[in-house]
């Protein structure tokens, strides 16, 4: 690499690559013109080494556990900020003033009621469908009652339909738990916060008054803070993919919610709880302990480490914070999955093996603690993370929908099929 280009020698010949340069972070090789000057593709397996975008939004240094949103380490936005603010600096760059930021608060509130006739829209799933299932579909569904915002060459609309998923979903989620367990749904109040009126839409029922508990919405808050962007992840980049065809936004991010129920994913958090349950109580973390060393044994321990954060998670600091602070509050003593977690968790931080290969607790890690002790069943986790990260991935489609260089995504591939070859009749094969 010399100066602004690479250089690139194959057959003989010498190709000049552009670097581009990036204002934090590693600079890339454009290979738009590879194939047209070589005749070639590149090969990248999970696109690991490849940029498919340029973006202003989130930056990711996992070496380092640094997370920034537009600039703003993730630390100082949940500790000093809420959730509705972090939205409000996806989508527009900046933190907003005391005027913006009640301006927007008030009209997320105020869109947070579905349409009614969407109500029922839900006894159409099974009562033991899983509530990830009622999230696709219902989301997706989102259209056929919208669709006065569906243009998405119109930046009004593009507004709207952005405002009504980031107010909408916590009602959706609420209703799809609702149905998880057979109870009635609960309509949004308006002089509550997002987390706290979503905590009140899940937990509370017409037979009696709920008071919201301000610790538990906090940390309700801080996990959809902690969700809500991480840079052009699985689900991510599957927003940006179905955007790039032209695809309305409530399809887009239908796209994502599916995407992000795979376990490697979202369901992360649901399967780290699933495994705390399978070691059962504390006595038996040697034996699992041991098992995660086994070269030989399939078995792993989900919520240790991460794909890109080879240092500690920047957020699983804050989240842990957030599970003691929760766990304090709740009083909880005697719930045996819960001990072995905070064993785990102490065995993690300080044994040999955990700390050379920096497998780290990670956020899936605690949240999945957290948000059990709060009373959520692990069916509901991805939903948690669906609901949270609906504004980034409103943010990265909005972006990529005003980027003028934006193409159809058409990822190439590495043929390795069979080589051209005649017909056969069946009478002859």
């Amino acid at each position: 690499m010399t100066g602004s280009t690479a250089k690139l020698e194959y057959g003989g010949n010498t190709f000049d690559l552009n670097v581009r340069p990036s204002s934090v972070g590693p600079s890339v090789v454009d290979i738009a013109s590879l194939y047209k000057d070589t005749g070639m593709f590149t090969y990248d397996p999970g696109f690991t080494s490849t940029a498919s975008c340029e973006s202003k939004i989130t930056y990711i240094d996992g070496d380092e556990g640094v997370l920034l949103h537009r600039g703003y380490p993730i630390e100082q936005l949940a500790e000093h900020g809420d959730f509705l603010e972090a939205c409000y600096l996806l989508l527009y760059g900046e933190l907003p003033t005391k005027a913006q930021k009640l301006d927007f608060d008030y009209r997320v509130t105020r869109h947070t009621m579905l349409h009614e006739q969407m109500s029922r829209f839900f006894t159409g799933f099974r009562r033991d469908a899983h509530p990830m299932a009622v999230m696709c579909g219902v989301v997706g569904a989102l259209s056929a009652f919208y669709h006065d915002s569906t243009d998405i060459s119109d930046p009004h609309q593009r507004m709207v339909a952005s405002m009504r998923m980031i107010a909408k979903m916590p009602t959706i989620a609420a209703m799809a738990y609702k149905y998880h367990i057979g109870q009635p749904f609960m309509y949004p109040k308006n002089e509550l916060s997002y987390a706290a009126n979503f905590l009140h839409m899940c937990f509370s029922v017409p037979c009696e008054d709920y008071k919201v508990n301000p610790v538990l919405a906090r940390a309700m808050d801080r996990i959809f803070i902690l969700h809500a962007d991480h840079e052009q992840n699985a689900s991510t980049s599957t927003v940006r993919l179905a955007g790039s065809s032209g695809a309305n936004p409530f399809a887009c991010i239908a796209a994502g919610i599916a995407c992000l129920w795979g376990p490697a994913h979202g369901g992360a958090n649901e399967a780290a709880l699933n495994m705390l349950a399978e070691i059962g109580t504390p006595d038996r973390i040697p034996e699992f302990i041991d098992r995660a060393k086994d070269k030989d044994d399939p078995f792993r321990l989900m919520g240790f480490g991460h794909r890109v954060y080879k240092n500690y998670d920047p957020r699983a600091k804050i989240m842990q914070r957030t599970t003691h602070e929760v766990l304090a509050e709740l009083g909880i003593k005697d719930d045996p999955l819960l001990e072995v977690a905070m064993e785990l968790e102490k065995i993690a931080l300080t044994d040999e093996y955990f700390v050379e290969k920096k497998l780290y607790p990670n956020i899936d890690f605690y949240s999945g603690i957290t948000l059990k002790a709060m009373g959520f069943p692990t069916t509901m986790f991805t939903v948690l993370f669906a609901l949270a990260r609906t504004v980034g991935w409103i943010a990265q489609w909005k972006e990529m929908i005003e980027d003028p260089h934006q193409k159809i995504g058409r990822p190439r591939q590495l043929y390795t099929g069979e080589k051209p070859r005649d017909y056969v009749a069946i009478a002859k094969r």
